[in-house]
């Protein structure tokens, strides 16, 4: 391995790569060191989808956004976090950035139907803002294959991936009810068996996975190393600049050193125990909380920023993107973390608390329903809800990790995953929950969900509340009611998808000194760095949109200060003799 590089890129995830891509491409030599044998980061694991006001894509849909709707859009969202540098920055450069992805390397998108998560506030879009990674077939990378990070495993099928943009699960949802749904989920199982047998692993990849995947085969392409399992163990410092890291490869600790900066990059701080306990009211009060980001992600960029004079304070009233999971068992020790995505849209399922009470409307976003959910359970012993569900609604859509009809349930309801009463009231003693209020919540939801309607809380009431609801129940695609036992519910606590509160930079990624100044050649982008949301959620996408922004902007910035640098300045002599 080499010890001196141009840029050295600490993290492997969409931000990373993308500035590591960017640099290359701009001349630089550059290296990617990734703490994990395999590389992907959160990315990995995600839903691949970025939020990119006013892409090429989004234009051909929605013609009329425009720079002020966006711009109104985030004041409304961020409130008093508005930057207005930084949102220009993140406007003027999102839609070049996907160009330049698109243009020069593996990287390219698709659109999808999504609306913003909030499209009835000033500046929200019913569709157009947010793209997707395109399908890739892993066989691309080579030998490297087997070193991406593989996707999350609850929320696969026998190791299946689906696609974010939700158009491939409606046919495993109708596959019991369409021959055209049943052809095609019979081909995709087919495919993905023999994927298995030759692979021992699904080769054709869709959401977060694809998008790792095409960045690292565009870094690799380039000739970038990324180096898996060669963790930062702190960044180098000399006449107060940063000029290199101190790294384990091998198990030996080297020296690496860059002319021209080290970018952060290694996730934000989810599983940093210590922090979260400060930054999360939820877990400040002792209540559970379950990350299905990459354990890795401990905190290792924002704490070497802080070793060295950079900021990492805690100012957002939401400090992390927030998601309802539930824990599932997967026998032989082996615990896994299940988003909860999909079934909270669905008619005939609501959410209530331990005191069987509805708190807020569940098909809101997952971030706007955990920060109802830890507002609600402030006073309580846990933050936790129950989603609760029919035996109708249960086959149709399934509930969390358990799968829709035909497939059996038995399994979890034995190992407690799914709680199962005959009545509401026994289902209430089962899950400890105040069984007259559920009886009551109940019949009072029913009263009007027969008629589609929810005056409680407004389910329904937005396009994006409909997007992942069914389409096929009428008049309302979120609502139905609970009727028929037995009755089911699991239990949901409080996760993330990452944090929002992070390094304080400049708008270019600069690390900034409590005193606003910048430590020079030490930069941060992705979750490692603060979100421009202010710690709200506006739509699907916001954290790999704006970190593969400003991974690029990063970039830009570092290869033009690269070439002021090794530029001579012309004498005043050869201009006047050149006049």
């Amino acid at each position: 391995m080499k010890n001196e590089y141009d840029l050295i890129i600490a993290g492997s995830g969409a931000a990373g790569l993308a500035c590591a891509i960017t640099a290359k491409k701009r001349g630089l030599d550059v290296v990617v060191l990734e703490k994990e044998p395999v590389f992907g980061g959160t990315t990995a694991l995600s839903g691949g989808v970025l939020w990119i006001p006013l892409n090429h894509h989004g234009r051909k849909q929605n013609a009329s956004d425009s720079v002020r709707a966006v711009q109104t859009y985030m004041q409304s969202e961020t409130g008093k976090f508005y930057d207005e540098e930084a949102v220009k920055c993140f406007i003027e450069n999102g839609p070049k950035m996907v160009e330049f992805f698109e243009q020069n390397t593996a990287m390219q998108f698709i659109p999808t139907l999504y609306p913003d998560y909030h499209p009835d506030a000033p500046g929200g879009v019913d569709i157009g803002r947010s793209i997707l990674a395109a399908p890739y077939d892993i066989r691309e990378l080579g030998k490297d294959m087997d070193r991406l990070k593989p996707p999350l495993k609850t929320i696969t099928f026998m190791g299946m991936m689906f696609n974010s943009s939700n158009a491939d699960l409606k046919h495993f949802f109708r596959v019991t009810k369409s021959l055209t749904s049943f052809f095609y989920v019979a081909k995709r199982l087919a495919n993905h068996m023999k994927e298995l047998a030759l692979y021992r692993r699904a080769v054709q990849v869709t959401s977060g996975n694809a998008l790792a995947a095409r960045l690292a085969k565009s870094a690799l392409d380039l000739g970038i190393p990324i180096l898996t399992e060669t963790p930062v163990r702190n960044v180098l410092v000399e006449s107060g600049r940063v000029v290199g890291v101190l790294a384990t490869r091998l198990g030996i600790d080297q020296r690496i050193t860059a002319r021209h900066g080290v970018v952060l990059a290694t996730g934000g701080f989810p599983h940093d125990v210590q922090r979260i306990a400060k930054a999360y009211p939820h877990v400040d009060r002792g209540h559970q909380h379950l990350s299905p980001t990459p354990k890795s992600n401990t905190g290792d960029g924002p704490n070497m920023a802080e070793a060295v004079g950079g900021v990492v304070d805690i100012r957002f009233q939401e400090p992390a993107a927030w998601m309802p999971v539930t824990r599932v068992d997967f026998g032989k020790g082996e615990i896994g973390v299940f988003p909860h995505l999909l079934d909270r849209y669905k008619p005939g399922v609501i959410g209530v608390l331990s005191n069987g009470r509805r708190f807020t409307n569940e098909s809101n976003s997952y971030h706007d329903v955990g920060a109802a959910m830890a507002k609600a359970c402030a006073s309580m012993k846990e933050t936790a809800m129950w989603l609760v569900c029919d035996k109708s609604t249960l086959s149709k859509y399934g509930l969390g990790y358990v799968k829709p009809a035909p497939m059996p349930i038995g399994s979890f309801v034995r190992n407690g995953y799914l709680i199962k009463g005959r009545t509401l009231a026994d289902l209430a003693k089962r899950a400890g929950i105040d069984a007259t209020n559920l009886e009551r919540t109940v019949r009072e939801y029913n009263k009007d969900a027969v008629n589609g309607d929810d005056p409680a809380f407004g389910r329904g009431t937005t396009s994006f509340n409909r997007y992942l609801a069914d389409p096929d129940r009428e008049p309302n695609p979120c609502v139905a009611p609970i009727e028929q036992g037995p009755f089911f519910a699991v239990k949901v606590v409080m996760g993330d998808l990452g944090t929002f509160d992070g390094i304080a930079t400049s708008v270019v990624g600069e690390v900034l000194r409590r005193d606003g100044t910048p430590i020079a050649g030490l930069y941060a982008v992705g979750n490692d760095r603060a979100s421009i949301m202010g710690g709200n959620y506006p739509g699907a996408g916001i954290t790999h949109g704006p970190n593969m922004t400003f991974g690029y902007v990063t970039a830009n910035h570092i290869a033009d200060a690269a070439i002021r640098a090794t530029t001579p300045e012309p004498s005043i002599t050869g201009e006047r003799g050149h006049a």
